[in-house]
């Protein structure tokens, strides 16, 4: 006699495989010197994880390089500690910011300066979901199939006037307040911590992390078109470039971090 027990499990679906493409790009534009600071950390122990920051240091030729240095520093130490396993990226981002801003701020006591900086950075985990937060108005973009899915806004004076209705995006891009800021890290207020996440990335998608030096210049139907056509490589190359380009001679310093999701045939 045969005793029929429970099937056995189906195993679950794979995750579809992917690989990630990415390139930094800096540039002193035509200030006398740079203040911003990019970084794109690859995971010391789990592979396909990797955090992307940008800092836009202000306050000074040396306070506000300090201020953005103090974020690279931060963000190195703490992503080394991060386990995507057990530690949530939400948390991480969140001290990324806080530990960022009581440092600055311990900075400007120590040396008399007003240094500050914004800050714009993404997680992706191994397993394909996106954390990121920013303060200030460094931003983060993200794009699918060509077309722009989502982007961070500002913590500016202008953003808030668009946000009451009282100016569309394309004057704000060119308004005179443009660079005023209202909440970023190493003021006296506590800065703003923007989250968003991506639950799963797709591939195809494209994520931009820049300072305003670099999307002041563009539209966002641009940035896509850009990024859908070249390499992240290429695409910072471009992008520094045409915005060299357009500001005539004027320019403030530009940094970005780009990482293009590429899909793979899984075996």
């Amino acid at each position: 006699m045969r005793t029929r027990g429970a099937a056995p499990p189906r195993p679950a679906p794979k995750a579809d495989a992917y690989r990630l493409l990415a390139a930094t790009g800096i540039h002193k534009g035509d200030r006398e010197y740079q203040q911003d600071q990019v970084a794109l950390l690859v995971h010391p122990r789990h592979k396909g994880c990797v955090l992307a920051v940008v800092a836009d240091g202000m306050g000074g030729r040396s306070g506000g390089r300090k201020a953005s240095d103090q974020v690279m520093l931060t963000a190195r130490q703490l992503f080394e500690r991060y386990s995507p396993i057990t530690d949530d990226a939400e948390i991480l981002l969140k001290n990324l910011v806080a530990e960022s801003h009581l440092v600055i701020r311990l900075t400007a006591i120590s040396s008399e300066q007003e240094p500050h900086s914004t800050l714009a950075a993404f997680v992706i985990n191994p397993g394909g979901d996106c954390h990121w937060v920013h303060s200030g108005d460094s931003r983060i973009y993200h794009f699918r199939a060509g077309q722009l899915a989502f982007r961070t806004k500002d913590h500016s004076y202008v953003q808030a006037l668009v946000d009451r209705g009282e100016l569309t995006e394309a004057e704000a891009q060119n308004h005179p307040r443009s660079n005023i800021l209202v909440g970023c890290l190493g003021t006296e207020s506590e800065p703003p911590a923007a989250l968003h996440t991506i639950q799963r990335l797709q591939p195809g998608d494209v994520l931009l992390a820049c300072s305003d030096g670099v999307w002041h210049y563009f539209t966002p139907t641009e940035l896509a078109s850009v990024l859908e056509a070249l390499t992240p490589r290429e695409a910072s190359e471009f992008l520094i470039d045409k915005a060299r380009s357009r500001a005539g001679g004027a320019g403030d310093n530009l940094s970005l971090a780009v990482v293009k999701v590429d899909g793979v045939p899984a075996p």
